[in-house]
């Protein structure tokens, strides 16, 4: 298997979903593809950040009319189905479908259309960067692939190889997300984000239970089994 890697950067005002995600910090996204033709696609994507930002970003991830996908400018025509999946205080996660696509400039059906026997994608979005893993069982027309992504880019977008590597596994987070509950997982997300973790520390217990809500006892269990599922987690992928 090859892992093919590149990224996106945008400027400001091109695309009004990266929009959010440069003006608004705290916002990251993980999201994972699979296009086996180019007449269709499906999308898991997780997004988390800031309660406030989350909130921002509400419409768009659920706005069907949105097209996030198409990396021209060029809207996707095809039907679109968006679900909400998860709805937590700091993070989101939707499904989204594409079928019946008649044209769509979007990175997994373009690559549909040179690379046999289907691929995966995985895409992170942070700032004004959407980061692309590929991955695919022969390198051969990759040379294509980038020459076809680099030309379809629509202006206000620039395109950066990172690296074309042989891999034996390919691991993702959003599909392999460690064994914690929401609730724990909400905790330990607010617990890093308020430097709890830090040294010195910048937030304490107390104020980690008032900021949601909890007594303190509650959160400091939560944080607890969170740390000890990860830490398990940790040790099976190096035993």
């Amino acid at each position: 298997m090859y892992d093919f890697s590149f990224e996106i950067t945008y400027e400001p005002g091109v695309d009004e979903y990266v929009d959010l995600f440069i003006d608004r910090g705290s916002l990251q996204s993980e999201a994972t593809y699979s296009c086996l033709d180019p007449a269709e696609l499906w999308k898991l994507e997780s997004v988390t950040g800031d309660a406030a930002d989350l909130a921002a970003v509400d419409e768009l991830l659920l706005d069907e009319s949105v097209d996030r996908e198409s990396i021209s400018g060029r809207t996707c025509r095809a039907a679109r189905t968006t679900s909400l999946l998860t709805d937590e205080r700091r993070r989101r996660v939707t499904y989204t479908y594409l079928t019946d696509v008649d044209y769509c400039e979007s990175v997994p059906l373009i690559a549909a259309k040179y690379v046999d026997g289907g691929a995966l994608f995985e895409q992170t979005r942070s700032g004004d960067t959407v980061r692309w893993r590929v991955l695919v069982q022969d390198d051969s027309k990759i040379g294509m692939l980038y020459d076809t992504l680099s030309a379809r880019l629509g202006e206000g977008r620039s395109f950066s190889f990172e690296h074309l590597t042989e891999v034996d596994r390919w691991e993702s987070e959003l599909l392999s997300r460690p064994d914690v509950r929401a609730e724990q997982r909400e905790t330990l997300l607010l617990a890093v984000e308020r430097g709890y973790f830090e040294t010195p520390r910048e937030a304490t217990l107390d104020e980690l239970a008032a900021e949601l809500d909890e007594p303190r006892s509650t959160v400091s269990y939560r944080l607890r089994r969170a740390t000890a599922e990860l830490a398990k987690r940790f040790a099976d992928q190096r035993s």
